[in-house]
């Protein structure tokens, strides 16, 4: 399985057979991507997950049947005063969107840019995909 490079327009049509409440969600936490890392790139993963890259894979979505995850591949490595990661893994944290006003928390903006400061430092090399 190989990454597709530019993700824009696979993830234009991911959100559009989405639901709107949860499309709309999606599509805000692009704009803040954008807002708060300037140099991230959209791509999708092997997984067929928007990812977004800024030296390196950073974090990624999905939309579920009630939010929207979005993950952290670093996660456990950055601060959460604002107690918004969620998850057990390794390194994987998530946060749940449930609402817009979900996108306007300033941790969430803040974890953010703690993940691309890091990244910046150590960038993630994405997980292993396994060969057949």
């Amino acid at each position: 399985m190989k990454a597709i490079a530019e993700g824009g327009p696979w993830i234009d049509d991911y959100l559009a057979r989405k639901g709107t409440p949860l499309r709309e969600i999606a599509q805000g936490l692009r704009r803040l991507m954008k807002r708060s890392v300037p140099d991230c790139k959209e791509t999708v993963n092997p997984w067929k997950l928007p990812t977004f890259e800024s030296h390196g894979p950073l974090c990624h979505l999905s939309i579920g049947k009630n939010h929207v995850t979005f993950g952290f591949l670093c996660g456990t490595s950055l601060p959460d005063p604002g107690r918004l990661l969620e998850g057990t893994g390794k390194s994987l944290r998530h946060v749940k969107l449930r609402s817009a006003a979900d996108l306007q928390k300033p941790a969430l903006k803040k974890l953010i840019q703690s993940a691309a400061r890091l990244n910046k430092k150590e960038p993630m090399q994405g997980m292993k995909v396994k060969k057949k």
